[in-house]
């Protein structure tokens, strides 16, 4: 049986010159799939391929109305070539039940396996070079390192607390151990600082002014 699938896109809603084609191409049925904002919703192809069976010869008018990528559109083919059902794309005069037709999708398996390799280098090497710069995914520390080398100064002095340091630089105190910690100065002395640290600033101000009396 020779099933036809026609897709419109959002910017072309006349499926006509599709359907036409198709029924010159003697397709006994036509699944319609109209425009849909959602790239992954389509019904209408689902219930086609689910409803063909060995010897049937699936038709489309043009690649670019069955599939939106060339992963999707080798991974489609591959799973009718497997389930012994053909393939004809009209514009490109494609046809997997003929030598020339298979050899092109080998073609395509292979171009989409570069592809694939291609990004998965480009993902690499642009995390690579985040790194180099101080980060280690795709958000930016909160703190720097430099930040974090400044906050560290300021701990050093048992009179300013966690909580001040991290008011300074806009972020939480939990934010702040961690950035201590990720640049190795959680142990500094006084970086543990809460109540306690207030309690001792308090009592080093009255001290200071128990002097100047």
């Amino acid at each position: 049986m020779i099933i036809g699938y026609a897709r419109v896109s959002t910017q072309d809603q006349n499926p006509q010159l599709q359907l036409d084609a198709l029924g010159v191409a003697g397709c006994e049925q036509v699944f319609h799939e109209k425009a849909t904002g959602k790239l992954r919703e389509r019904v209408e192809l689902t219930a086609c391929l689910r409803s063909m069976r060995k010897g049937d010869t699936l038709v489309v008018w043009k690649l670019d109305r069955l599939a939106r990528s060339l992963k999707d559109l080798v991974e489609i083919i591959h799973d009718l070539d497997k389930r012994e059902i053909g393939f004809r794309s009209l514009t490109e005069s494609i046809d997997t039940t003929s030598a020339g037709g298979r050899l092109v999708f080998h073609l395509f398996g292979a171009l989409a396996e570069f592809e694939h390799a291609l990004i998965q280098e480009r993902t690499k090497a642009g995390l690579a070079a985040a790194r180099a710069r101080g980060r280690k995914g795709g958000r930016k520390p909160s703190l720097s390192p430099t930040d974090v080398r400044k906050a560290a100064a300021m701990l050093a002095d048992p009179l300013i607390t966690k909580t001040e340091v991290a008011s300074h630089f806009g972020v939480s105190r939990v934010t702040l151990n961690a950035a201590l910690a990720r640049d190795g100065y959680s142990g500094l002395p006084g970086t543990d600082s809460g109540a306690a640290g207030k309690t001792t600033k308090r009592r080093s101000k009255a001290k200071d002014q128990a002097d100047d009396q």
